[in-house]
């Protein structure tokens, strides 16, 4: 019977129609255009630094802005082929897209997880779920747990008071509108207290929801955490 599917329905690329030797695959084509990190990073958000640095080196901006997060990770740059499918997850309806990038955010967070972690989604404001019918962090955190076998918790935290879009402000601006925005949940909050937790965005821009996310866990009890992003966005050279 599988067989039959997969000629009926044979697998495609997860951006074009390309057609693929397995099921949510990237073709040649769309992989080279996607700008996956590797090699050494940036030790408290990801993103990849140039020469030979320690494992432990951070970039400019996490040597310039206190992070509140022990480590931190992100499978990809915020660019090419990988704006076009973090745009499809957030505003295209695109939540098949979960399951493979789940897997490429494993493979990035390799050195921040153990079984011991529990997953906890960035939230968003009650209203901004209801235009979007859902929250993408909470679905990627609900796809790295899973293919981690890491434990859940996406009612840790709550958004209260919605905030802006913040799309073109400064560092500064979007630090200050996000300070105190991000809250533990009355009653589900406890959940994390002791426990080491890995929090879950799509995209790490200047830190501030992050960090005040962090922040937020620490408040419910929180012993540790560390941030794992989808994509992180790099300025221009």
């Amino acid at each position: 019977m599988q067989s039959v599917v997969r000629l009926v329905y044979p697998p495609q690329c997860l951006t074009c129609d390309a057609m693929t030797d397995a099921d949510f695959a990237l073709c040649g084509h769309c992989w080279r255009e996607t700008p996956f990190i590797t090699g050494l990073v940036c030790d408290a958000c990801g993103l990849p630094l140039v020469g030979e640095g320690h494992p432990t080196s951070l970039c400019d901006d996490c040597m310039t802005v206190a992070r509140p997060w022990s480590q931190g990770r992100s499978a990809l740059l915020y660019g090419g082929n990988a704006r076009r499918l973090v745009l499809g997850l957030k505003h295209g309806d695109r939540t098949d897209l979960a399951q493979p990038m789940a897997t490429w955010m494993l493979s990035a967070g390799a050195p921040l997880l153990s079984p011991d972690i529990c997953v906890v989604p960035v939230p968003n404001h009650w209203s901004r779920r209801i235009a979007r019918r859902y929250n993408q962090s909470a679905i990627l955190a609900k796809a790295v747990a899973r293919g981690g076998g890491f434990t859940f918790l996406p009612r840790t935290l709550i958004r209260p008071s919605k905030t802006p879009l913040l799309d073109g402000h400064s560092r500064e601006n979007r630090f200050a509108t996000l300070l105190g925005a991000i809250e533990p949940h009355p009653t589900r909050g406890k959940e994390v207290a002791g426990r080491k937790a890995v929090l879950i965005d799509d995209v790490m821009t200047s830190g501030a929801t992050l960090a005040a996310a962090t922040v937020a866990l620490f408040q419910a009890g929180a012993a540790e955490v560390s941030v794992l992003t989808l994509a992180r966005v790099a300025k221009a050279p």
